[in-house]
């Protein structure tokens, strides 16, 4: 299994900030994650200026999703200032792609990695009703 040095490692080889178009720029930010299966997936940010965009954690997670998984064990962010935790929109969106994610392994900063659940202590939830 991929530890989080491997894992960002194969999110730094991704990682190549660049204008994609007159109003798109992608790779500032890459993700790489940890699958139960022991795969691991990459992705990049791509910001446009209309706000349709999406974050490298959104990517990572579609490549794995086109693989027929959804269960992620570990994910981390990396862009040139390090390690980034992720924002909220790819926090719910992690959740809501397998239950099971909320107990995922997320490295927040160097030195910290912390459960998925951590960062959602008060989550939107559906209503049993």
């Amino acid at each position: 299994m991929a530890t989080f040095d491997e894992l960002i490692t194969r999110a730094k080889k991704v990682l190549a900030p660049r204008q994609i178009s007159a109003d798109a720029w992608a790779g500032s930010v890459a993700a790489a994650l940890l699958s139960e299966n022991g795969n691991v997936y990459t992705g990049v940010c791509i910001d446009t200026c209309g706000g349709m965009g999406f974050c490298a954690e959104h990517a990572a997670a579609a490549a794995m999703i086109t693989a027929g998984e959804s269960k992620i064990l570990k994910i981390v962010a990396v862009g040139s200032s390090g390690i980034y935790p992720p924002c909220g929109r790819c926090r719910e969106f992690i959740r809501q792609i397998n239950d099971s994610n909320i107990d995922a392994d997320v490295m927040v900063a160097p030195d910290k990695i912390v459960k998925l659940s951590d960062l959602l202590p008060y989550r939107w939830e559906r209503s049993a009703d």
